[in-house]
């Protein structure tokens, strides 16, 4: 089988090359970016608040805290996104979501896979769920195919049975960061037989983007009520100022 994907992959390379996920040019292999759409892309490093993970603009001690977090700590433990959510790196999530391309799952996890070292062997991946009317209607939660591609490129368990979406919300677009708030706060739930597969363990929790935060911060308090040990936000991208959750 290997031997005859060797002879083909040259047909399939020439009949259809691989694109810019981005701006669709023709680069030289699958899940590349071609340069000029790289260097526009904003990736997020450390120096980064102790406590959301929001990016310093200068270096700053190792348990240094953003204003925001001073006035009220986050739930969870911290918010690791690649890149800072602008119009040119939501285009990825857009055609993911809505486009129908979803081997860019796998283009998100392997970058993703940059904030694994370090993390315990019994940590856990656990997508954030889709009510089942909006599954129904898409035929895909794209955050279980992003976690799904992560279990399989850092060995972690994936538990997509725990946390329940029990409600259908309306889109949170344009609502404000109290409005989406208070439209998940009883939106969640974890499954009565399933609460100790959470206790003492690292949690990641996977979105494809982080915008207010509303749904994760509802998300990791029922974590967090199970006696999950530390819960990372980990996704494609992140609002960083004035803008709004997926």
């Amino acid at each position: 089988m290997g031997f005859f994907s060797d002879m083909i992959r040259p047909i399939i390379d020439f009949a259809l090359p691989p694109r810019c996920p981005i701006c669709g040019i023709i680069v030289e292999s699958d899940h590349r970016f071609c340069l000029s759409c790289w260097d526009d892309l904003d990736f997020l490093t450390e120096p980064w608040c102790a406590g959301c993970g929001r990016p310093f603009a200068f270096e700053q001690e190792d348990d240094a805290l953003c204003i925001s977090c001073l006035q009220e700590r986050q739930i969870h433990d911290g918010v690791r996104a690649v890149v800072a959510y602008d119009e040119h790196s939501s285009i990825l999530p857009m055609r993911l979501k809505y486009g129908g391309r979803l081997g860019l799952a796998d283009l998100i996890a392997a970058h993703l896979m940059r904030f694994v070292p370090g993390l315990p062997d019994n940590t856990l991946i656990m997508p954030v769920p889709l009510h089942r009317w909006r599954l129904w209607s898409r035929g895909f939660n794209q955050s279980v195919l992003i976690a799904r591609s992560l279990e399989k490129q850092s060995g972690f368990d994936m538990d997509c049975a725990s946390l329940l979406r029990r409600h259908a919300t309306p889109v949170l677009r344009s609502m404000s960061a109290k409005q989406r708030e208070k439209v998940v706060k009883n939106v969640f739930a974890i499954a009565a037989d399933r609460r100790s597969t959470i206790e003492g363990r690292t949690v990641i929790l996977v979105d494809d983007v982080y915008t207010t935060g509303a749904t994760a911060g509802a998300c990791s308090r029922l974590l967090r009520e199970c006696g999950a040990d530390r819960i990372l936000i980990f996704c494609w991208a992140r609002v960083l100022k004035g803008q709004a959750d997926s």
